[in-house]
């Protein structure tokens, strides 16, 4: 009975309907596609391509358990590489008809052609790659074979003569043949193949492998070939890898880019839930107000409560239906367009492949059919809990105050966010303390919502005088109308302070961190100049000639890593671990402006460190004293305190030296080399001199400190790019939730619309009316809005910068009020408007 009497109910309110479908249909979309990207950075699926003939890969097992009292596994950073020996012990494992010790260096062509990677001849069998007609395999030192699309690229062929820089050197090289993949396999990543002799040399290390590529005999069980090499690898960290595993050896970025994705999607799909929630419960919640006397009635003729909870649970349930049978296929559209995205800001590796299956689908359609059941249960719970004689009294005048329940569950919210405020202020140091601006921001928007009438009251009235001043009598009957129900102008202001909040707070929140990052780069950077090679790695010889040109005060290689705390743990530590700066001792203090506050940069050669002075504290120890590292290898190394330094806590990193940290990287170069003019030499008369010396050294190449600071902005901007990306989703979505509220809040007033014109309005009158009062209520949510995203800007700042301004342009700020105002007005005129087509005798009639 009460299912035929929804279906029916449906049939004649179809402008509620389709809010109420919207609303869940690109909620459970949203929160589909965040789905979608957890389950493609959970899979990592990265099918091989150089490797593809290689049934088994055996790789450095690159997991980490900190130390601790949590024993999170982390993806250490470099490339754990293989003692070369072990091929040996693979190849003699029963099965197996070939193992390759592969190699794998950064090089590129220093004229023309771009960068590639450079591998060993002996590797080319395992894609396969076939040489073309008239060449032959490299067979000396002198020699090398370009892949088809690198000699395409750079116009060669069998006998000429290219220049290759690789390892930190140039040299140039014969091309000894043209090899193309066989069987269609597309490579995109140029190759370049030596003599085994020479790709051992242009290595980091000769006497280790990246890897051991494992081709299986004909009828060889890869079960037992798999166990066979376990044992006999046994005492060694590998991992075995089959499938599409294999193709993170080939890309091994992809595995930091995997947890990158995971966490993001876990985030925002978090953010869009809660989104979802409000968007849908305000919805749901409008377009039970239309219904209060159709429910009073039903009330007093005889009804129920459980048979009116149960034809609302019923309409409620066709609506998700409906909504969660469209979402199913339009999730994974979403969630591959975000993927695209994501790829092309360098997020994650486009190898990756895109993974939807129907798990992603049970979180979204659970979220969807929990808010719109409680959002229309708690939108008409007045109504239904009413005793039949209240029961039409009520529904001409709605019952002021909030339910008790509501009244808890909104403080305890504001409670949370002042205390999540509070750990950002006090506790978190960094780009770390931005970890709490999403559940600050929903925290406090959440309080806000649930409490709305309370705040959106006082707002109102501080509103009151100056929108009357200013507007003349439309102002003072918009004012009075937004006054007199409180709990519809909260309703109506509550997506707009969403809107508000998320994009004010998570926009200023990035520029903030970048603008933090950028000032303590350029804080700790004295260097006029800076050397860098094609390939990412240059040669730590380079520093000391560079030392001896006229115009150079000092010189410093230099190279980043990271490492994890052993012995003793620090307990503080972030995710990413400690940042690591190796430099040269002799160039230090020249090129960097860190502040020493014990020891000296001076001892800063083998295993020693120079610790932040806030580190040292949490690990109680002081110069002198010895820290186990874990190096981004894998590699333990004990080394000693020699200097304590200051900077601006949570942007620092620890110095070492480059002898020690360099070999330990998957490069095993320093990345860069620092370079400080003299006394008297000028930055320009620098950089000249420095551009004649790298003429002398194909593949190194020269660039200013403003470069250098401008490249590490772009990176910052880059990674913060994806973010962007997910706000602006569910900026979109709270949009929606905008027009959706405030045109169903502007159509349950029809017949208010029609009394003003019966006592004489006319209808620009009412227009003028609705304008003001959209206005009013876009300025209570923007005003709501800004205090909400306050509770993380203001701590995340005071934390980072010592200033409860955020970091950014005012334009931000500027273009979201004013497109909240403008969404607003439109969403309350245009609906306004139409209803005044209306006559107003058959509009008072509804």
């Amino acid at each position: 009975m009460t299912g035929r009497l929804a279906l029916r109910s449906l049939r004649h309110r179809m402008g509620g309907f389709l809010a109420t479908f919207v609303a869940l249909f690109i909620g459970a979309t949203v929160v589909m596609a965040c789905g979608g990207l957890m389950e493609t950075g959970i899979r990592n699926n990265v099918p091989p391509q150089r490797l593809a003939g290689a049934q088994l890969i055996v790789t450095g097992d690159r997991t980490f358990v900190r130390p601790g009292g949590k024993h999170k596994e982390v993806v250490l950073p470099e490339r754990v590489e293989l003692p070369a020996a072990l091929t040996d012990k693979v190849r003699a494992v029963p099965g197996v008809r070939t193992a390759v010790g592969e190699r794998s260096f950064d090089a590129a062509l220093t004229d023309r052609g771009g960068k590639a990677v450079g591998h060993a001849w002996d590797s080319a069998a395992l894609t396969p790659y076939a040489l073309d007609t008239g060449g032959g395999a490299p067979a000396g030192a002198g020699e090398v074979v370009l892949d088809a699309q690198l000699a395409r690229r750079a116009g060669a062929g069998v006998g000429d003569t290219v220049r290759i820089a690789a390892h930190g050197g140039s040299a140039a090289y014969r091309v000894s043949g043209v090899a193309r993949p066989t069987a269609g396999r597309d490579v995109p990543q140029p190759a370049l193949f030596f003599s085994a002799a020479e790709a051992r040399r242009l290595s980091a290390r000769e006497d280790t492998v990246a890897d051991i590529a494992v081709v299986l005999a004909p009828g060889a069980d890869r079960g037992a070939v798999r166990e066979g090499v376990a044992a006999a690898l046994a005492g060694h960290r590998v991992s075995l890898l089959t499938g599409d595993d294999r193709g993170t050896v080939e890309h091994p970025e992809t595995l930091a880019g995997g947890e990158d994705l995971v966490a993001l999607s876990g985030v925002f799909g978090g953010l869009a839930v809660s989104i979802a929630i409000f968007v849908v419960a305000g919805t749901v919640g409008l377009c039970a107000q239309q219904r209060r006397r159709e429910l009073a009635l039903l009330r007093a003729i005889g009804a129920s409560a459980g048979q009116l909870r149960r034809m609302l649970l019923g309409e409620t349930l066709i609506v998700a239906v409906l909504a969660g049978a469209a979402a199913w296929p339009a999730g994974p559209v979403l969630g591959r367009w975000l993927f695209g995205r994501l790829t092309g800001s360098g997020l994650t590796a486009d190898t990756v492949e895109f993974s939807q299956g129907w798990i992603p689908a049970m979180p979204a359609y659970g979220s969807m059919l929990l808010t719109a059941v409680l959002g229309g249960l708690l939108g008409t719970s007045a109504a239904v809990r009413a005793r039949p004689v209240e029961a039409l009294c009520e529904a001409a005048v709605p019952r002021r105050g909030l339910h008790p329940v509501r009244i808890v569950l909104g403080l305890l919210f504001l409670a949370g966010a002042t205390a999540l405020a509070l750990v950002s202020l006090l506790v978190l140091r960094g780009p770390v303390a931005a970890s709490t601006a999403g559940p600050t921001v929903m925290c406090c928007a959440t309080g806000f919502a649930l409490l709305g009438p309370w705040f959106a009251t006082p707002v109102t009235a501080l509103l009151h005088w100056p929108v009357r001043l200013l507007t003349g009598p439309a102002g003072r009957l918009a004012a009075l109308n937004c006054r007199a129900t409180a709990a519809r102008t909260a309703a109506v202001a509550t997506p707009v302070m969403l809107a508000t909040a998320v994009t004010t707070g998570m926009l200023y929140l990035q520029t903030s961190v970048a603008a933090a990052t950028e000032r303590a780069f350029t804080e700790d950077l004295r260097a006029d100049a800076v050397l860098t090679s094609v390939t990412g790695g240059v040669s730590p010889s380079l520093a000391d000639a560079v030392r001896r040109l006229p115009g150079v005060a000092g010189a410093s290689a230099s190279v980043t890593g990271s490492a994890y705390t052993e012995r003793p743990h620090d307990g503080d530590e972030a995710k990413r671990g400690l940042p690591l700066t190796g430099v040269d001792a002799d160039g230090a203090r020249q090129t960097l402006a860190t502040r020493v506050t014990a020891g000296s940069l001076t001892a800063l050669q083998g295993d020693t460190l120079a610790l932040p002075e806030h580190v040292a504290h949490r690990m109680h120890r002081g110069v002198g004293d010895t820290v186990r590292l874990r190096l981004g290898d894998g590699t333990a190394v004990d080394v000693r305190v020699v200097a304590l330094t200051t900077g601006r806590e949570g942007f620092e990193s620890a110095l070492t030296s480059v002898g020690m940290l360099a070999p330990h990287t998957t490069a095993g170069l320093p990345d860069r080399i620092l370079v400080r003019a003299a006394a008297g030499t000028g930055r320009d008369r620098l950089l000249r001199e420095l551009a004649a010396f790298v003429e002398r050294h194909p593949g190194v190449k020269v660039t200013d400190r403003d470069a250098l600071t401008a490249q590490h902005a772009r990176n910052t901007r880059t990674q913060a790019w994806a973010n962007y990306l997910i706000v602006g989703v569910l900026v979109a979505y709270t949009a929606l939730s905008v027009v959706n509220s405030t045109a169903v809040s502007v159509g349950n007033r029809r017949r208010d619309f029609a009394l003003q014109r019966l006592t004489g309005a006319t209808r620009a009158q009412v227009l003028r009316m609705m304008t003001v009062e959209g206005t009013l209520v876009a300025l209570v949510g923007l005003v709501l809005g800004t205090a909400a995203a306050a509770t993380t800007l203001v701590p995340f700042n005071l934390a980072v910068a010592d200033t409860p301004l955020p970091s950014g342009p005012p334009s931000i700020y500027a273009a979201v009020a004013g497109g909240a105002w403008a969404l607003t007005l439109a969403a309350t005129l245009v609906p306004t408007w139409a209803v005044l087509r209306t006559r107003p005798v058959e509009a008072a009639r509804a």
